[in-house]
């Protein structure tokens, strides 16, 4: 499995344990940056082309880091066809797989421990969607009031 990953400087450390730790479980990480510890960096950067590469990679997951993991997952959402979750718990990683079919997680690397972030991570990366009608219907609705607009926002 494909993974594309990018952050800023806020989840730099942890972009390279997890890095490490996927691809010693067997992923294909493409790692998107940061490639240097920047403290003037900017998230949108290494979110939203994290999130494009994921979506150009059918089958693939994308990870965005940073400090909270909350601009990341705006950032990311802003990329047509991403559902980006927040993760802030193993119980939030596997939901966002099993209803939501997210397919961009986003957590904040200051938010938990390197520990507790590579469990969501798995987590997430090893949880089906359950492809339940509800969850298809919702989903539905989702993309299409994306599709609804020219540019993916209000109208």
């Amino acid at each position: 499995m494909k993974v594309h990953i990018g952050t800023d400087h806020a989840g730099y450390e942890l972009k390279n344990t997890l890095v490490k730790v996927l691809r010693s479980r067997g992923y294909e990480v493409v790692d998107h940056g940061a490639d240097a510890y920047d403290s003037d960096d900017d998230y949108p950067v290494y979110s939203i082309q994290a999130a494009e590469a994921t979506m150009a990679d059918p089958g693939s997951f994308g990870i965005v880091l940073g400090g909270s993991g909350n601009g990341e997952a705006i950032a990311a959402n802003k990329v047509r066809g991403v559902r980006a979750a927040l993760l802030y718990s193993h119980e939030t990683a596997v939901l966002a797989r099993k209803h939501n079919n997210a397919n961009v997680a986003s957590l904040g690397a200051r938010m938990y421990s390197q520990e507790q972030a590579v469990d969501m991570v798995l987590a997430f990366l090893t949880t089906e969607f359950t492809g339940a009608d509800r969850h298809v219907r919702r989903l539905g609705m989702i993309a299409a009031y994306e599709e609804s607009t020219v540019d993916g926002g209000a109208r």
